[in-house]
């Protein structure tokens, strides 16, 4: 007997698990991508600011899985040798999780060519995510941060509100560099354009250019009726001011949850000089997750 999950065939077994590297090989095969995340401390929620990175698989073979390294806005994402990850692949409703430790980055050849590669150990076991909107996984925790997300009703007005919010992000990038206190913080509503009734999703990954969303039905209607958003997160605790941009729908469906997922690309058209700062500050998240790592691990 087998059973088709998506565009992958795979053997109907007792064990959810079994097969796992089999499944791995044909989604290389098929140019898919699995999510990383850095890992945190076990038992301790890490406060709502990890981050999961889609990058696609480029082989899979012996003690060793390549990957695309991953990105955002088309910066590279660094990540340091010997950083413990955390790793997802989907396979139709189904979702693993498994432990890796990075290799650290470097050109081979793939298909014909020298491409840049993210070397990571084969997982040894996997292990299934619990079907929980949180995403909460077995032996570790992945705090996805949440997303308020606003239907934009006049795209000239977000330059003043992305001004504002490049500003308070200097404010703290210069306090932590200066080793001072930081001054409060700029209230919501200054950090608002012209947008409509807002509600509550939340980041399930980052890809290349945007952003993927997890969604309830009672606000499915809201992103359906809407092609433009103001999207705003936070990733405490290594960055404080929140990521704030416009965001366009390019996708969504509907998920074994019964959830909706929007997959949101970043639009800097009207103030291109945002775009960096967005990427500042998930640089600064990502770096400052993996300092924290390493500096549980020396004192451990």
């Amino acid at each position: 007997m087998r059973t088709v999950f998506g565009e992958l065939d795979v053997p109907a077994h007792r064990s959810r698990t079994t097969g796992w590297r089999r499944c791995l090989e044909q989604i290389c095969q098929r140019n898919g991508s699995i999510e990383i995340a850095i890992e945190g401390p076990e038992g301790d929620a890490p406060g709502g600011g990890d981050l999961l990175f889609r990058s696609r698989v480029l082989h899979v073979g012996g003690d060793q899985l390549w990957l695309e390294p991953p990105t955002t806005l088309g910066e590279a994402i660094d990540i340091e040798p010997g950083m413990r990850l955390v790793g997802i692949m989907a396979i139709g409703q189904n979702r693993w999780m498994f432990r890796s430790v990075c290799g650290g980055s470097t050109s081979r050849s793939c298909e014909g060519r020298m491409v840049p590669v993210l070397v990571l150990s084969m997982p040894v076991q996997v292990e299934r995510c619990q079907r929980r909107r949180d995403y909460r996984i077995n032996t570790s925790e992945l705090a996805l941060p949440d997303v308020t997300v606003w239907p934009l009703l006049d795209p000239d007005s977000i330059v003043l509100a992305e001004r504002v919010n490049e500003a308070e992000f200097l404010r703290e990038r210069d306090a932590m560099e200066s080793a001072t206190m930081r001054l409060p913080g700029i209230s919501d509503e200054e950090l608002l354009p012209d947008v409509g009734p807002s509600f509550t999703s939340r980041l399930v990954n980052l890809g290349g250019g945007g952003i993927g969303l997890n969604v309830s039905m009672d606000d499915a209607g809201t992103i359906n009726r809407s092609r433009a958003f103001w999207v705003r997160f936070e990733l405490p605790p290594h960055v404080h001011t929140p990521v704030c941009a416009t965001a366009r729908l390019v996708h969504s469906h509907i998920q074994s949850d019964k959830r909706l997922y929007a997959g949101m690309t970043f639009d800097f058209s009207h103030n291109p000089s945002h775009k960096r700062f967005v990427v500042q500050q998930i640089v600064r998240a990502i770096a400052g997750q993996q300092k924290l790592q390493l500096e549980r691990r020396r004192s451990a």
